[in-house]
């Protein structure tokens, strides 16, 4: 961009190179013999070299397309306003400017310092971070002690209820025996039960050493 003075007033002007412009055509639905029979080749190539003579042609056969590349910007964009949108051998011709659009730097570059973290291992930690400790876990004593004086059949309170959020209470277990201080009967159970079978395992074979001679 250049600036001009006309009358004490600044005017912006533009300058374009034409070096910036694309001198390549990208040719589509181009007829399918056209990749296979040379006399068709010869014909659509000539359309091109009337524009420049030193016209080069690539073939895509997979793609039905075929790149055609100039040697000056102003010859392809003559070739696109005379030729788009006519007619080859029954096949209504296609032509674009192939371009090449890059975002940023067209070279690749390493992270930004602030990004490496991401990166696994990592190059290197950003500045000023700082590992973190492990939190030391909170036990709330008075809720040990007291669900420990609990007896069977009771229950506390951990959370009151709020008018959007239910309470929170702990209920003991009942002694499915009963009273926890009569006496233990396990051992009249396990008299009336039938003792389980006992497995015996196969014994091993005596081993007899063999010498060798």
């Amino acid at each position: 961009m250049q600036q001009a003075e006309n009358g004490g007033e600044d005017e912006a002007t533009v300058d374009v190179q034409f070096t910036d412009l694309a001198n390549a055509l990208i040719a589509c639905k181009v007829p399918e013999d056209l990749f296979n029979e040379g006399s068709m080749k010869a014909s659509f190539e000539a359309l091109f070299r009337s524009f420049d003579p030193e016209v080069q042609f690539q073939y895509f056969k997979s793609f039905r397309r075929v790149r055609i590349s100039f040697s000056d910007a102003l010859a392809a964009a003559e070739a696109r306003l005379r030729l788009h949108k006519t007619d080859f051998s029954g096949k209504e011709m296609r032509l674009y400017f192939a371009q090449s659009v890059h975002i940023g730097s067209p070279r690749l570059e390493p992270p930004k310092p602030e990004k490496q973290f991401l990166i696994s291992p990592p190059a290197s930690p950003p500045v000023g971070w700082e590992q973190s400790q492990d939190a030391t876990p909170v036990i709330n004593y008075d809720l040990l002690c007291a669900i420990s004086k609990l007896g069977p059949g009771e229950k506390y309170e951990l959370h009151t209820a709020t008018p959007t959020t239910p309470s929170v209470v702990v209920h003991v277990c009942e002694d499915e025996h009963g009273d926890s201080s009569a006496p233990d009967d396990h051992d009249q159970d396990d008299q009336s039960r039938t003792p389980r079978p006992k497995i015996i395992q196969t014994r091993r074979p005596d081993y007899t050493p063999t010498l060798k001679q």
